[in-house]
């Protein structure tokens, strides 16, 4: 979920981050770059990622909410 500083949400879903859907094996990671639609110079974002075992067993991810400000904007609202 993405909340603009006017408190607007936008909710994103789809398969894969970036187009990706990475295959991890016990104690891998994975890192990616992605950019967020927002119409205000900050916002926040957070939701969940859901993951799924070798098995097929489904089970989600939580992504604690975070702040998204412009680095150009003096005052930071969030």
């Amino acid at each position: 979920m993405i909340t603009n500083a006017r408190g607007e949400f936008t909710e994103v879903k789809g398969a894969g981050v970036v187009g990706d859907q990475p295959v991890l094996k016990p104690g891998e990671s994975y890192e990616y770059t992605s950019g967020a639609p927002l119409d205000t110079t900050s916002g926040m974002m957070g939701g969940a990622y859901q993951m799924e075992t070798e098995g097929g067993e489904r089970f989600d991810i939580e992504i604690p909410t975070f702040s998204l400000d412009s680095p150009n904007q003096s005052a930071r609202l969030n």
